[in-house]
């Protein structure tokens, strides 16, 4: 049956038209996914790495991730599996991943895992790893050759790009009509792990040699715009805006993270511009954050992080965005910094517990973010009572209130704690003081949630923990009251009412409160007087 499906389907691939598949488009300030015609926020998540690699393996895990409210997977699709033998492919998994996908309603981002994965080569075919002296590895300072294919090699692109349009090819074939498939993510964390740069025969060639014209006009014409990390870098290497690498960035181990940076890009770039000649799906790349107190080399040196986002988007172009895995504490930076420079929010890996179905919520409604996809999330053992699932759950109901909102400032999320417990927002002309609540006897000792305008005087808020109270940004009276507050859930984008809360549940009518003992939808209108 499943053979018959996909013969009718390429059979019929000649009439396909690319009108209509996924895309992204400009809202305001925000970037927003675009599936069938209309904005689609992706409450997603990751699975383990080898998971798809099997389709049997994966038969019970579809149900769960419904179960838990996805409406998207994060799967890999590695060069191993779709190439065995050089030029000859085998897309049964992938058809296989797709059918499965869609028959569970949901969609698909295909992680490629092709050149490298982590920062390693673990993923290529074993023809490729077999033949070292056709396609080079990267060499460390220590004179030792590791298992990481080298940027500085032709070939190593030239094959990789040929095997990714061979399955962008496919996926047009298969999916072009039916679009399970929305998002492609073009390797995974790369970057030269134990030394900052690669220090093969090549690599040190071109590492004397000038910087790229393309780079030293980008850099000329775009100096004072820069991110301050690497504007820094190029100031402190005397300010030189052509030369070779150590003379423009430096004989510092940021200096061959910038060289990295740029041919990571290249290579990146030339693999996505052959899957986007067969079939242009949005594409991202995503990163292994660094560590204050490390250098380059303890993370993937050269990956996209947010210190060297303009390497990245200059030597890039057919990559869209760029997005970080956050597994550090210090989730609300890490989305600051990747939303610099006009480079869209998405997150394809974070934590998948309560702190993670917390973050979510400040990720959508502060950064106007694509989606989230925590990671590993087969292995969460109890898919009705997850943190997630309940996140996703309210959040799949307020996905239209979110959608329309994005990029207009009509929204705002936040994270509350003893260190952060309160903030400031502005919306619908009031200035809202979101504080950590205490209600019963009961103390928050964490908050957090997203709050948007929904019309005049009127707002919709979701979380848990928090308290708000208004003051007027705009002339009239100067005190605002609470003229209503229900608790209630969206159907269908539909607004339900339930209970009306009064008396301590709003502090005798001070303070709009979602309490710190659930997590819940809430609608409040406000007045003005004297």
């Amino acid at each position: 049956m499943r053979q018959l499906l996909i013969a009718l389907i390429l059979a019929s691939s000649a009439a396909f038209a690319q009108d209509g598949i996924p895309s992204l488009r400009k809202q305001g300030t925000a970037t927003q996914l675009i599936v069938e015609g209309r904005p689609f926020l992706i409450l997603g998540g990751e699975l383990h790495n080898s998971s798809s690699s099997s389709l049997e393996y994966m038969r019970p895990i579809w149900p769960r991730m419904t179960a838990m409210n996805f409406n998207t997977v994060l799967a890999a699709v590695s060069w191993e599996l779709i190439e065995p033998e050089e030029g000859k492919f085998d897309f049964r998994l992938v058809d296989g991943l797709i059918e499965d996908a869609r028959r569970h309603n949901l969609r698909l981002v295909f992680l490629w895992f092709g050149s490298w994965k982590n920062g390693m080569s673990s993923y290529i075919p074993a023809w490729v790893k077999r033949d070292y002296k056709r396609f080079p590895r990267v060499r460390l300072g220590n004179g030792q050759t590791v298992e990481v294919l080298s940027t500085l090699a032709p070939a190593n692109w030239e094959a990789d790009a040929r095997a990714f349009a061979a399955l962008m090819r496919h996926i047009r074939a298969v999916d072009g009509r039916d679009h399970t498939v929305v998002m492609m993510q073009v390797q995974n964390e790369v970057g030269v792990l134990g030394d900052s740069r690669d220090r093969n025969e090549a690599a040190n060639k071109a590492f004397s040699q000038p910087i790229p014209a393309p780079l030293s006009g980008f850099l000329s014409k775009n100096r004072d715009r820069l991110v301050p990390e690497l504007r820094k870098l190029l100031d402190s290497a005397a300010g030189r805006g052509a030369g070779s690498w150590e003379q423009v960035f430096g004989a510092t181990p940021a200096g061959d993270e910038a060289f990295m940076a740029w041919h990571y890009a290249a290579y990146v770039d030339k693999v996505a511009a052959a899957g986007k000649a067969e079939y242009p799906l949005p594409m991202f790349v995503n990163a292994w954050l660094s560590n204050p107190e490390g250098k380059p080399g303890d993370w993937p040196s050269g990956g996209p992080l947010p210190h060297v986002m303009d390497l990245w988007q200059a030597g890039a172009p057919h990559i869209d965005f760029l997005a970080p895995d956050i597994y550090q504490p210090n989730f609300a930076e890490w989305c600051r910094r990747y939303t610099r420079q006009g480079n869209p929010l998405f997150i394809p890996e974070m934590r998948r517990g309560e702190d993670g179905a917390r973050n979510i919520f400040y990720a959508l409604g502060q950064h106007d973010a694509i989606g989230t996809s925590p990671f590993a999330v087969d292995s969460i053992p109890d898919a009705d009572t997850a943190p997630l699932g309940k996140s996703y759950a309210i959040l799949a109901q307020l996905a239209p209130v979110i959608l329309e909102r994005q990029g207009k400032g009509a929204m705002t999320g936040f994270l509350l704690d003893k260190e952060h417990p309160s903030v400031k927002a502005t919306l619908g002309g009031y200035e809202l003081e979101i504080n950590l609540d205490n209600i019963f006897g009961f103390k928050a000792e964490i908050g957090y949630g997203l709050i948007a305008a929904t019309g005049n005087d009127e707002f919709v808020g979701a979380g848990s923990g928090f308290g708000v109270a208004f003051s007027p940004k705009s002339p009239g009276p100067a005190r605002v009251g609470l003229a209503a507050v229900d608790e209630g859930v969206y159907s269908n984008g539909k607004w339900i009412p339930g209970r009306r809360l009064n008396g301590d549940e709003t502090d005798q009518g001070k303070r709009w409160r979602l309490s710190p003992r659930q997590l819940s939808i809430s609608r409040c209108t406000v007045y003005r007087y004297e």
